[in-house]
């Protein structure tokens, strides 16, 4: 498996763009989120929505979805074909009716089914979503009465989608043989609804040494160096796992 990030910023950078990653197996390429900036990032990349076969929603914020409607408008009238849209089953009727309702409803055009084609996850159930790719949905606390998950891939990544601190989860990942974590990363304390880089420090070291961050603002370049045995993940560079 291979992962890209078509960004890596927090939900307010403008330099880094959104958080939201393309993961390539041998044959598909599925997308985690679509962001503001995930239209952008894609061409830069020389890709476009024709080029994602499966994209995969770990919750309804706009630096996560809000390049939702671009995606669903292209594929519908540019690309004429409906991709597979992952998304919980907690999630799926606040993702129509709270977020993209406004934009998509018109004509012949009346609910999330008729843009993509729907697959529902659940919380904890390991899914086959493509050949070479299987999740776990893991629920995560993010803000307060509103359901967020971050996933399990393959057995051996975590990818976590704007998370409170929790070691207990983290270390338990690790003993269960997770090799990779990508995690979400605040330089400023206190954490409210995000993982600050200080309670990142204080994992032990073997837990610090699968980490790398993500999420972060855009003044990333004056914690290079003072983030331990964490480095920082890369904008649009290619990871082999």
């Amino acid at each position: 498996m291979k992962v890209q990030m078509l960004g890596t910023g927090s939900a307010f950078a403008k330099k880094y763009y959104n958080t939201n990653a393309l993961f390539y197996t041998d044959s598909h390429t599925i997308m985690l989120d679509c962001g503001i900036t995930a239209p952008l990032s894609l061409h830069q990349l020389g890709k476009s929505f024709n080029d994602i076969d499966a994209l995969l929603i770990s919750h309804i914020h706009a630096d996560h979805i809000g390049g939702m409607e671009e995606f669903a408008l292209q594929m519908s009238f540019i690309f004429r074909r409906k991709p597979v849209l992952y998304v919980m089953d907690s999630l799926v009727d606040q993702l129509w009716n709270s977020s993209l309702k406004g934009g998509l409803k018109q004509e012949m055009f009346n609910t999330l089914d008729d843009y993509f084609e729907v697959r529902l996850l659940s919380e904890d159930v390991s899914a086959k979503l493509m050949p070479g790719f299987h999740v776990r949905p893991i629920r995560t606390s993010h803000i307060p009465n509103k359901s967020s998950y971050s996933f399990l891939i393959n057995e051996t990544f975590f990818y976590s989608a704007d998370m409170k601190f929790d070691p207990a989860l983290l270390e338990a990942l690790v003993q269960e043989g997770c090799t990779t974590i990508f995690h979400d990363c605040q330089f400023a304390s206190p954490g409210m609804v995000h993982t600050t880089l200080d309670e990142l420090m204080s994992l032990p070291s073997y837990v610090q040494e699968r980490i790398m961050l993500m999420h972060y603002d855009d003044n990333k370049v004056d914690y290079e160096g003072q983030t331990g045995f964490m480095k920082f993940v890369e904008q649009h560079r290619l990871y082999s796992f």
